[in-house]
Formats: structure tokens, C-alpha cells, sequence
């Protein structure tokens, strides 16, 4: 009785180690965002839209005024980045914007009147 007991004991981790590995080791299709995502991450974070003509009328008339971070990569960044862009370097999830929060805040300073703006 007891080496049934020990058997089946084995095989019952047997099958839940198979399945936590299966299920943490599974490709995941990320969900493509849409338009309204972006709208309703924007409104949640209390962030503006603002279209790329805005952009670039608002650059062309005081870049001064516009913190631009490109958050791609440091090796994409180098390959070319708009002029005054400053990196920081941010995978796009969640995880990492959470990770990161507290170093943006350092990297973009104290508040200002100027738009910040990432791409």
C-alpha cells in the first residue's frame, strides 16, 4: 500500500511539473494594440494625444519648449534619432515601465512647462 501511495505521489509531481513548465514556457501572442488602447492608456495616465503635424509645428516653433525621449533601444538610437532627443532606453511592457518609474522621474526632473514627448 505504501509503495502505491509513494507512485502515485511521484507521478502527481510528475504531471504538475510538466504542466507548470509547459505553461510558463508557452508562446504567448501579444495582443495588438488598437487606436482606442492607445486613447484609453493615454486618458488613465493623464496624458495628451497630440497628432506628429502638431509635433511638428510645435517643433519648428520652439524646440526648446518639447523634451523629446526616444525610448527605443541605445544601438537604435544611435542608428539616428531626431535632433535634441534624449534615450531611455524602455522595453515596451508593462513590466518594465513599472521597473523603470522611478528612474524616469529621475531622468526627466522636476516638472516644467514643456511637453515631453515619447516615441
Amino acid at each position: 500500500m505504501q509503495g502505491k501511495k509513494s507512485v502515485i505521489l511521484a507521478l502527481l509531481a510528475i504531471v504538475v511539473t510538466a504542466g507548470a513548465l509547459w505553461f510558463t514556457s508557452r508562446a504567448v501572442t501579444p495582443k495588438v494594440a488598437t487606436w482606442e488602447d492607445v486613447l484609453a492608456e493615454a486618458k488613465r495616465g493623464g496624458y495628451r494625444i497630440m497628432t506628429t503635424e502638431d509635433l511638428a509645428k510645435a517643433y519648428r516653433k520652439d524646440s526648446s519648449a518639447i523634451l523629446l525621449v526616444d525610448t527605443r533601444q541605445e544601438w537604435e538610437y544611435r542608428t539616428g534619432h531626431i535632433k535634441g532627443a534624449l534615450n531611455f532606453s524602455m522595453e515596451p511592457t508593462w513590466w518594465s515601465r513599472w521597473r523603470k518609474a522611478g528612474t524616469l522621474k529621475a531622468f526627466l526632473g522636476p516638472d516644467k512647462e514643456r511637453t515631453v514627448v515619447f516615441y
